[in-house]
């Protein structure tokens, strides 16, 4: 029944499971067909509609109602209207949908009544048409062109989305490539941060140290410089003392005058009294023989006395002898460790330069190696860049721009470098300098204590102390110039960590680009969905509106069939008057009761 079949459709418009509906053989009619409309435009489940032996072109506002539906559904891919007595008006309504519809793949119009002006109309229709693969109009009467036409621009279809399959598997694939690229990009992004973070670690811990040493040279410079000023006292000290043993050798000089000009005087007076012997013993050579033997005893007794005087004046030559050759040994050990002291401070001055040279080469080493590792990082994202050209020309622009900002401030960094590396070797020559001004001023403080050292044995242990305390400086020198060293490290360090900072404002710059590039993509999908949101609601209203115009078009229906059934009764009533109005007019026109009586 008719009912039956329209509350079975009126059902199946909210359903969501079914997916293929098999009416053959059902004669539907009008009230079928409009109810079949309106399933087509509410339901979104069926992709399968099965209406064969139907009669369906017969109705033509029925089917011009289902039309309607199947040009606004967009869920329904396979359609069989075989053996329904289609027209080429019906055909005309059908081509009309397919230009609307966009979800249909197979249709079946065999065995109908289409004719050349349907299969024109049909053909139409698949140019605007671009999801139709397969249609039947076998038994139609269609011109064999005409079909062949139609083949080929089913044909068409196919390959166009065959290609568009193609395109969006393509799409997909780069979609995940660039997925994946970005997954790189975020895990080196992390390594490189967590490097980071190790390095400021390091610095912070280098800081600490370098303070720990800075405040330890402190210390040292203050030991140095007490160091310093107790030598100044030691100085002056055996300075007063070299004064005191300058005065003392002067008195033994001035000793040693007044005993020769005592032997002069004495020898004088005994070469006096010889002659005033001889003179009185030729006067009294007899008298005085007994005066010549004690003058002779006398006389050996002061030549005793003179040979005596001499053996003194010996001793006493031998000992400034001896001590003049413990002077000059002690000189001479000086001085070969003054030799030895210079020829350490030369060994360890070329060990620092050649330290300083390995050190430059191992820097510049790595320095090339960062280098050819960012080159190489660069030719990699240069290729992977070539290869999305094609598909992102945009994003090609903005890698060339972050690309050239990225060289520029390469550059720059290269130039602080080399500005960086400049003052650090100026600096190390200001050190080096200040080094070679404190080596000769103990050289020469060193060659006047050798100086004041030969002059007096005493103060060699002094002066060996002294020598002593020398190489505990030098020892210090040493020491320091490592420390120098260990700073030039650190500093270095220093400026690998703000060349690292520069690549990671650089890379932060471009995470900021990425960030942005990806918020436009955000912008761009929300501008999508709103347009389905807005796709959606206009197909929703005009579903609503279709329901309506479908609900009014019943009404008007009814409202036909109330005013037919209206005039039918009129027509009745008006015909029962007329029956009455006659009936009357009969009786009233026909002749009297007994006049009619009287002629039978």
């Amino acid at each position: 029944s008719y009912s039956g079949v329209e509350l079975l459709l009126h059902g199946l418009c909210s359903n969501t499971t079914i997916k293929s509906l098999d009416l053959k053989g059902n004669n539907l009619r009008t009230v079928g067909a409009e109810a079949l409309g309106k399933l087509l435009r509410r339901n979104k489940s069926i992709r399968s509609l099965t209406l064969e032996w139907n009669s369906l072109g017969m109705w033509e506002e029925g089917f011009s109602f289902f039309c309607q539906g199947l040009g606004a559904n967009n869920f329904l891919q396979r359609l069989d209207l075989r053996n329904n007595q289609i027209n080429h008006q019906g055909a005309g309504e059908l081509a009309v949908a397919l230009t609307q519809n966009a979800s249909l793949q197979e249709l079946d119009l065999r065995w109908n009544n289409i004719g050349l002006l349907g299969g024109r109309a049909l053909l139409n229709c698949l140019h605007r048409n671009k999801t139709l693969k397969r249609l039947e109009l076998a038994g139609n009467n269609v011109p064999g062109d005409i079909l062949k036409a139609v083949e080929q621009a089913l044909d068409h279809n196919q390959d166009r989305e065959a290609i568009l399959s193609e395109a969006q598997n393509q799409v997909c694939i780069l979609n995940k490539e660039v997925l994946n690229l970005k997954d790189e990009k975020n895990k080196q992004f992390l390594d490189f941060m967590d490097t980071v973070d190790k390095q400021k670690e390091e610095k912070a811990k280098s800081e600490r140290m370098s303070a720990a040493r800075v405040s330890q040279l402190q210390e040292a410079l203050d030991e140095q410089h007490s160091i310093m000023n107790s030598l100044k006292a030691k100085l002056q000290m055996t300075e007063a003392a070299l004064a005191l043993s300058e005065q003392k050798v002067h008195s033994l000089g001035e000793l040693l005058n007044a005993m020769k000009q005592e032997q002069t005087s004495v020898a004088e007076c005994h070469f006096r009294e010889l002659q005033q012997q001889k003179q009185e013993s030729a006067d009294r050579e007899g008298k005085l023989l007994h005066d010549l033997s004690t003058a002779s005893e006398k006389n050996l007794l002061l030549r005793n006395q003179v040979d005596e005087l001499e053996r003194k004046c010996k001793v006493q030559q031998d000992q400034l002898f001896q001590v003049k050759q413990d002077l000059a040994n002690t000189t001479a050990e000086l001085k070969l460790r003054a030799v030895q002291a210079e020829e350490r401070l030369e060994i360890e001055k070329r060990r620092f330069k050649q330290s300083l040279e390995d050190m430059e080469s191992l820097r510049v080493k790595e320095v090339d190696h960062m280098t050819q590792h960012i080159e190489a990082s660069e030719r990699s994202m240069q290729d992977r860049i070539q290869r999305l050209e094609t598909i992102r020309i945009s994003l090609e622009e903005e890698l060339s721009q972050v690309k050239a900002a990225a060289l520029a401030e390469r550059g720059q960094a290269e130039e602080e470098l080399i500005k960086a590396r400049s003052q650090a070797r100026l600096e190390e020559q200001q050190r080096l300098e200040h080094l070679e001004e404190k080596l000769r001023l103990m050289t020469e403080s060193r060659d006047e204590a050798q100086n004041c050292c030969l002059k007096q044995k005493e103060m060699v242990a002094e002066a060996q102390a002294r020598a002593k305390q020398l190489s505990l400086h030098a020892d210090g020198l040493r020491r320091r110039l490592e420390e120098l060293q260990q700073d030039l490290n650190s500093k270095e360090e220093e400026k690998v960590t703000e060349v690292n900072k520069v690549k990671v404002e650089l890379q932060e710059q471009i995470g900021h680009l990425q960030a942005e590039r990806t918020a436009q993509d955000g912008l761009r999908e929300k501008i999508a969905a709103l347009e389905r949101q807005l796709k959606a609601l206009s197909n929703n209203h005009r579903e609503v509106l279709l329901d309506k115009e479908g609900d009014i078009c019943l009404l008007l229906e009814k409202l036909r069939m109330k005013e037919a059934e209206i005039s039918r009764v009129r027509e009745e009533e008006a015909q029962r008057a007329n029956f009455l109005q006659n009936a009357i007019m009969a009786y009233v026109q026909g002749p009297p009761f007994g006049t009619h009586s009287s002629r039978k």
